[in-house]
């Protein structure tokens, strides 16, 4: 019986692609990581997959794929800077991000009346 594409399987696809791309892995190298065949690899990444849970989670999880990119394609658009971002306050503790509203407050606010579109450094 031939695999009907679904709603999900381009954009899990794609995300996997760009988060592999990012890590600089090749697909053998992410099966032996998240112990998921390389063949389910390569069949998510050209939208011929419908992945059980088993296989869904590690390779989310060791990518560090936001699900939103997968539920939510129309966020894809958002930038490698926003998605770094977002892995980092993803890493943090609640008392870590705590800490860091204030300065992150701070620092924007100061970018936004001050005119800068970018910080040069």
């Amino acid at each position: 019986m031939p695999y009907i594409q679904s709603d999900y399987s381009r954009p899990l696809g794609d995300a996997v692609k760009r988060a592999r791309g990012r890590l600089d892995c090749t697909q053998n190298e992410v099966a032996t990581r998240t112990e998921v065949e390389i063949r389910t690899i390569s069949n998510i990444e050209n939208y011929r997959a419908n992945p059980e849970m088993k296989a869904l989670y590690p390779l989310i999880r060791f990518l560090k794929i936001d699900p939103r990119e997968i539920f939510y394609p129309e966020m894809a658009s958002e930038g490698p800077h926003i998605h770094h971002l977002r892995t980092l306050i993803d890493g943090c503790s609640d008392k870590e991000a705590e800490k860091l509203i204030p300065v992150f407050d701070a620092v924007l606010h100061i970018m936004r009346t001050s005119g800068y579109t970018a910080i040069e450094g």
